[in-house]
């Protein structure tokens, strides 16, 4: 992937509004993520990882930014302890929101009792809501998506300790 098609890529994600898109291939994998500051300026990030070398390098998209670099101790701590739990992954490509309508309570919370079959989030695709149900029976421990953010198919929604 060369550098034009990755500062096109980028413009397309900041006009989305997505907050992190990762995109892999055969020879690399990018990450970009976009926040904000304190004083309101947008900051976008751009991590490109060969997939054969273990180096990384991050890129400042906007001058003013610095770059964060990246904990590499910390995901695969997390990684450990998340080995226990089940994830739930999304069925279909959508937004996530985690209440059935804007002035509903949401579905689950961090530490709710679930059992099979519960309504766990919706995700609108193409202007149907699909109520994403559990298929396994736990405790919520972690939700890994923002409400209203873009999720795509397969990606992880929820760790659930089946115990």
């Amino acid at each position: 992937m060369d550098i034009k098609e990755i500062q096109n890529l980028i413009k397309f994600v900041a006009k989305s509004g997505a907050s992190e898109v990762k995109l892999e291939m055969d020879d690399v994998k990018i990450t970009i993520r976009t926040g904000s500051d304190d004083k309101g300026d947008s900051t976008t990030y751009v991590q490109q990882i060969p997939v054969n070398q273990p180096v990384t390098q991050a890129i400042p998209v906007a001058a003013q930014a610095p770059v964060a670099a990246p904990a590499a101790d910390a995901p695969a701590a997390a990684a450990a302890d998340d080995s226990k739990y089940i994830t739930i992954k999304s069925p279909i490509i959508g937004t996530f929101y985690r209440k059935p309508s804007p002035d509903k309570p949401v579905f689950v919370e961090v530490g709710s009792t679930i059992g099979e079959g519960d309504v766990l989030c919706v995700i609108e695709a193409m202007k149907l809501f699909n109520e994403i149900e559990s298929e396994v029976s736990g405790k919520i421990v972690k939700i890994l998506v923002d409400d209203s953010s873009p999720v795509e198919f397969d990606q992880p929604l929820f760790l659930v300790d089946p115990s």
